[in-house]
C-alpha cells in the first residue's frame, strides 16, 4: 500500500494578507508587462478593455464557485477534492492534472520571461549561440538566468511556505506601488487622442476576432486566485473569509489589467505600440519623461515574475502532492519533508520541468500561454459543475461562503468555461497551433501513464478511504 504523510502535518501559518497577495501576486505575473501591447493591437483600446472586463466576469462567476467549495471543504489540494467528491475518481484526477498543467504552464513561462526582462535592463548580455526555435535565436547566457532563476525559486519553495508568504508579501506591495504610480501619471498627462483605434477592425475575424484573440490569453493571466483552495490547509483564517478573499483577489485583478491596458494606451499611440518590444515600461518612460520610468516598471515586472512564480510553485506543488496522497500519482509524489513541511518531490518536479523551458527561447511563452490556457479552462469548467452536482446533491452541507442565486451563477460558470475552451479549439480565429497542441497532449499522457501506474499498484478503494479522511477530519 501507499506509504504518505498525512496532509494534516501542514501547517496553517498563511494570515489574510498574505493569502490576498498569494492570489492577487499570482495573478499579476510578468504577462501584463509582456502582453499588453499586444493585445491593444489585436483588439484596439477599448476593444482590449472589454476582452479583459468579459474574460474577468467569467473568471469571476468561476471564482464564486470556487470561493463557496473552498469555504465548505478547505483542504489541501482544492478542484482535486470538490470534482472527487461531486463527479469521481477520474474526473477528479483529469481536472487536477488540467490544473496543473496550468500552474507548470506560468512557473516555466516566467523562467523565460526572467532572461528576457534582463535583457531590457542589460541590453546585449545574451551571448554563446546554441540554436534557433521558430526564427529565434537562442543564447546560452539567456538560458542560463532562466535556469539559475527557476533553482532559486525551487529552493526558495523547498524551505518553506512562511519564507515564500513573505516574500510574496514584500514583492507584490512594490507591484502595487509602482503601478499606482504609471496609471495616476497616464491620467493625468496621457492623450485620448492615442487611444485610437477603440477597436482594431482589421484584425481576423473584425472587432470581434481582435477581442476573441485577447480573451484567449485571459485565463493565464487570470489564473492564480485557485492557488488559495490549494493552499486551505496552510491557510489560518475562517472559513467564510477564503471565500471572500478569493474573490477580492479576483476583483482587483480584472481592475489591474484594465487599467494597465488604459494607461499604456494613453501614453502610446498605434505607431509606438508597434515600435515597442515592450509597451509598459515605454509607456512608464513617457509618463515620467525619462528611461529611468521604463526601467522602474521593468523591476515591476520582475516583482511580478517573482509573485507569480513564487504562488505557482505552491499551488501546483500541493496539487500534485494532493494526486499523490490519494493515489492518483505515484507515492513518492506525496513526501512531505519532516523538517519544512512541504511537498519537496511536487516542487523539485516542477523546478526540473520548468528549467527545459529556456532552452525552447522566447517562442515558448507563446505556447506556453496558450497550452496552459486550455488546462485551466478545463479545470474551472469541472469546478463549476462540481459546484452544481453538490448543490442538488448535497443541499445541506455547511457552506460558511453561500453563493447567492447558485444554480444560475453554476450554470453560467459552467457555459462560460465551455466558452472559454471552445476559443482554443480547430475553427476558432485563437485556436492552438500544432505545438501547442502537442504541449498539451504530452502533458495530458504523461499525467495518464503515472495515473494508470498508480490505480494499478494501490487501487481505487485506496483513493476512497483516502478522500473519505479527508473529508470528515
Amino acid at each position: 500500500m501507499q506509504s504518505t504523510t498525512k496532509p494534516r502535518e501542514l501547517v496553517r501559518v498563511l494570515a489574510r494578507t498574505d493569502v490576498l497577495a498569494l492570489a492577487f501576486g499570482a495573478m499579476i505575473g510578468w504577462g501584463w508587462i509582456v502582453l499588453t501591447g499586444g493585445a491593444i493591437l489585436d483588439a484596439g483600446s477599448v476593444g482590449a478593455i472589454i476582452a479583459f472586463i468579459i474574460g474577468g466576469i467569467a473568471v469571476l462567476l468561476v471564482g464564486l464557485t470556487y470561493a463557496e467549495l473552498a469555504s465548505a471543504m478547505p483542504k489541501v489540494g482544492g478542484e482535486h477534492v470538490y470534482s472527487y467528491r461531486a463527479l469521481g475518481h477520474f474526473a477528479s484526477f483529469i481536472c487536477t492534472w488540467s490544473i496543473v498543467l496550468g500552474y507548470v504552464s506560468v512557473v516555466s513561462f516566467e523562467a523565460v520571461a526572467l532572461p528576457t526582462v534582463v535583457e531590457q535592463l542589460v541590453p546585449g548580455y545574451d551571448v554563446g549561440h546554441l540554436w534557433t526555435v521558430a526564427g529565434w535565436d537562442v543564447k546560452a547566457s539567456w538560458v542560463a538566468v532562466g535556469v539559475i532563476g527557476s533553482l532559486v525559486m525551487m529552493a526558495i519553495n523547498y524551505v518553506g511556505i512562511t519564507t515564500a508568504a513573505l516574500i510574496q508579501k514584500l514583492v507584490t506591495g512594490l507591484i502595487l506601488v509602482v503601478g499606482v504610480m504609471f496609471i495616476t501619471g497616464a491620467l493625468f498627462t496621457g492623450e485620448v487622442a492615442n487611444m485610437t483605434p477603440l477597436f482594431n477592425h482589421e484584425s481576423s475575424g473584425g472587432f470581434v476576432g481582435g477581442i476573441m484573440a485577447v480573451l484567449v490569453m485571459v485565463p493565464f493571466l487570470f489564473v492564480g486566485f485557485d492557488v488559495i483552495p490549494q493552499a486551505a490547509e496552510e491557510i489560518d483564517l475562517p472559513f467564510r473569509d477564503i471565500g471572500k478573499v478569493l474573490i477580492a483577489s479576483v476583483l482587483m485583478a480584472v481592475a489591474w489589467y484594465a487599467l494597465i491596458v488604459l494607461g499604456t494606451s494613453l501614453m502610446l499611440d498605434q505607431p509606438a505600440l508597434e515600435a515597442s518590444s515592450l509597451s509598459v515600461p515605454d509607456a512608464m518612460a513617457s509618463v515620467v519623461g525619462s528611461v529611468w520610468g521604463s526601467k522602474l516598471m521593468v523591476l515591476a515586472g520582475i516583482a511580478g515574475i517573482i509573485t507569480s512564480w513564487n504562488a505557482f510553485y505552491i499551488g501546483g506543488s500541493r496539487a500534485i502532492y494532493a494526486l499523490a496522497h490519494s493515489g492518483m500519482l505515484p507515492a513518492f509524489l506525496g513526501k512531505l519533508h519532516p523538517k519544512y513541511k512541504t511537498p519537496t518531490n511536487a516542487i523539485i518536479m516542477i523546478g526540473l520541468l520548468s528549467t527545459i523551458a529556456p532552452f525552447m527561447g522566447r517562442p515558448a511563452m507563446v505556447w506556453l500561454v496558450d497550452a496552459g490556457g486550455l488546462g485551466i479552462v478545463i479545470a474551472y469548467l469541472f469546478v463549476a459543475l462540481s459546484f452544481m452536482v453538490l448543490r442538488k446533491r448535497e443541499p445541506d452541507m455547511d457552506r460558511p461562503f453561500r453563493v447567492g442565486n447558485g444554480q444560475v451563477v453554476g450554470a453560467l460558470a459552467v457555459l462560460l468555461s465551455l466558452a472559454m475552451a471552445c476559443l482554443y479549439l480547430p475553427g476558432s480565429p485563437s485556436a492552438l497551433t500544432g505545438i501547442e497542441w502537442g504541449v498539451f497532449g504530452g502533458w495530458m499522457l504523461l499525467g495518464l501513464a503515472m495515473y494508470l501506474f498508480a490505480l494499478n499498484r494501490y487501487g481505487r478503494a485506496f483513493s476512497d478511504r483516502v478522500m473519505q479522511d479527508v473529508y470528515h477530519r
